[in-house]
């Protein structure tokens, strides 16, 4: 029981944080642009991780496709988080970090369910069926 509280809250916390940032992706918010811009993918990268992002959030609540949001989430969110490393810095835009640490977040909560959803990665691979 305490195991199935902790995978939905995992599930609930990364899904919320990836699917929040949706807002200022898809309406061309200015801080969501100029991070874009800095990198060189404007709008085609804002439009396509926002795309990306929504079927991870979606995948990561349906309990069969667990494990399939979390690595995409976990893959998505790991470019997210060199490009802040190696590109735009821990602070974009006076935000403090705030976006970084939610990243590493989302990072963290995909991890711990791709390790608890090992079995399901694993039947995967064996039978290739979901």
């Amino acid at each position: 029981m305490t195991r199935n509280i902790l995978k939905w809250a995992l599930r609930i916390i990364a899904a919320v944080i990836l699917l929040q940032t949706l807002y200022f992706k898809f309406t061309g918010a200015p801080e969501s642009v100029y991070i874009f811009t800095t990198m060189g993918i404007e709008p085609w990268g804002r439009i396509g991780s926002g795309v990306v992002e929504l079927l991870a959030s979606m995948l990561l609540l349906i309990p069969r496709t667990t494990w399939l949001g979390a690595a995409l989430a976990l893959g998505t969110i790991m470019g997210a988080i060199a490009s802040h490393l190696f590109v735009l810095g821990i602070e974009v835009q006076g935000d403090g970090g705030q976006l970084f640490m939610l990243a590493v977040l989302v990072a963290v909560c995909s991890a711990l369910l791709l390790w608890m959803e090992k079995t399901a990665v694993i039947n995967f691979i064996k039978t290739k069926k979901l």
